[in-house]
């Protein structure tokens, strides 16, 4: 300690009413940051007069104030990026999909041209709508919410399935795909919809980092005890200091706007949560750019021992507002008399359009209270009732609320789906509580309309 004041002394009398700052290691045992100061005494008396005060932790709170400045700074630039580049990831299929939906409408195509614009309108619509199921996934992961449908499965023919499904994508950038897929006969405890989910990503990523010409490899092997699946390409590879940081969320290896390729760099991150829910890993390797790059996914096998009884205390999900219905299942729609409610007229009359296709008997309301005044009037001319739910004034909620305080004789036992665009798992438990039967998340194909048109008209011939 006197060697310490000593030195504070030197320090200080070279000052005139400044001050000094130094850390002063292992005093007590902890870095110390000291303050001094000289204070001049009136009269003529040499003498110095020096306060000394411990500030170690005020600097410490006024370090962990910049820490945390720094932090939410980069969290707001990385907020910018990402609703920059959601932007422009919807701005872009729209720009197809308006241009070529006015093409078609105001000039003469070639029934070839008018082919192209009609699959490009539907590859377009459906890459956004897989954009928003993914930051829904994303959502309900974050929110500890969501849930598979656990079945007891072999993955060759899942994977399989998803080979077949990527091969034209693969054959179009001429990249082959070679595939080793273990025929044994053990299984796992999975959702076989997501791993399709998980293992169409990865391929559909490396397909889109592979360049024209190039090989992607699957492997489907077993290993102590656990499932390996194996998805090298011979791709622009993966930098090293990128590596880390491959499956973060939002994270892009070229975030810029010269990038070459789209995205929002979900679906890697997507991966790593759905694998890690089945109790699985999943690896990133390679050896630099332009080197390719490898996917390890491994999942726990079960034996036969362990698998009835975890399949027994699994909870099932239900088809997540989706009902599945093979296709030549599907009923006969012919004579079904459906009541359609939305404030849209362009959904009220792509509605009718679909179901008219198949038999139904279609009335079209624009309001809760038009629907309200249409099935108290008529409550026996109705079968079914398909409602939206974002409506002004009065909602779809109340709408199915009010229709189920009617008496039986006056409607208010009609089967009634919800078909909305707000598609959370919360608007779908909403829905249900209100009184619908099903949630059905816009947007909806023609064979998804008529399944659920089937199943709550209770139809059985095939349509």
């Amino acid at each position: 300690m006197r060697s310490l004041l000593a030195e504070i002394i030197d320090r200080t009398v070279q000052f005139q009413d400044f001050e000094v700052e130094h850390d002063f290691e292992q005093i007590g045992h902890k870095t110390m940051l000291l303050n001094a100061r000289k204070m001049p005494l009136l009269g003529d008396t040499q003498m110095i007069l020096l306060a000394i005060e411990d500030i170690t932790e005020q600097k410490r709170l006024i370090h962990q104030e910049q820490l945390t400045r720094s932090a939410a700074e980069s969290a707001n630039r990385a907020k910018d990026e990402f609703l920059s580049t959601l932007s422009h990831e919807l701005r872009q299929p729209l720009t197809a999909m308006i241009g070529w939906a006015k093409l078609l409408r105001t000039t003469k195509l070639d029934e070839a041209q008018i082919e192209q614009g009609l699959e490009t309108i539907e590859r377009n619509a459906n890459m956004q709508a897989q954009l928003i199921e993914d930051i829904l996934d994303l959502g309900r992961i974050s929110r500890g919410t969501f849930r598979l449908n656990i079945l007891e499965i072999k993955l060759a023919p899942i994977i399989g399935e998803v080979i077949e499904i990527v091969r034209l994508a693969a054959e179009t950038k001429n990249i082959q795909l070679e595939s080793r897929l273990s025929p044994s006969t053990l299984k796992v405890l999975a959702d076989p919809t997501r791993l399709q989910q998980v293992i169409s990503n990865l391929l559909s990523n490396a397909i889109k980092f592979t360049p024209t010409g190039g090989r992607i490899e699957i492997i489907l092997e077993y290993i102590n005890a656990q499932a390996q699946i194996q998805i090298s390409d011979t791709g622009k590879g993966i930098h090293a200091d990128f590596l880390p940081y491959v499956f973060d969320r939002f994270r892009q290896a070229d975030g810029s706007h010269s990038r070459s390729n789209s995205g929002l760099g979900l679906g890697l991150s997507i991966v790593r949560d759905l694998v890690e829910l089945h109790g699985g890993t999943v690896k990133a390797e390679s050896l630099g750019e332009g080197q390719g790059a490898t996917f390890t996914v491994r999942l726990p096998l079960q034996r036969d021992s362990e698998a009835s009884s975890r399949l027994s205390a699994l909870e099932p999900v239900d088809s997540v507002d989706k009902p599945e219905v093979p296709i030549g299942d599907i009923p006969s729609l012919q004579g079904v008399r459906v009541l359609v409610v939305d404030d849209e007229a362009d959904i009220r009359e792509l509605l009718t359009t679909m179901l008219k296709q198949c038999g139904v008997e279609v009335t079209a309301a624009q309001s809760t209270s038009e629907a309200l005044s249409m099935l108290t009037a008529n409550p026996e001319k109705y079968d079914v009732l398909l409602s939206d739910i974002g409506m002004p004034e009065q909602d779809g909620y109340a709408l199915i609320r009010q229709v189920r305080a009617l008496s039986p004789e006056a409607g208010g036992r009609i089967p009634a789906a919800a078909m909305t665009a707000y598609a959370r798992d919360q608007d779908r438990q909403k829905a249900i509580a209100a009184g619908f039967q099903i949630h059905v998340a816009k947007p909806i194909d023609s064979s998804q309309l008529t399944r659920v048109v089937a199943d709550l008209a209770g139809r059985a011939k095939n349509c």
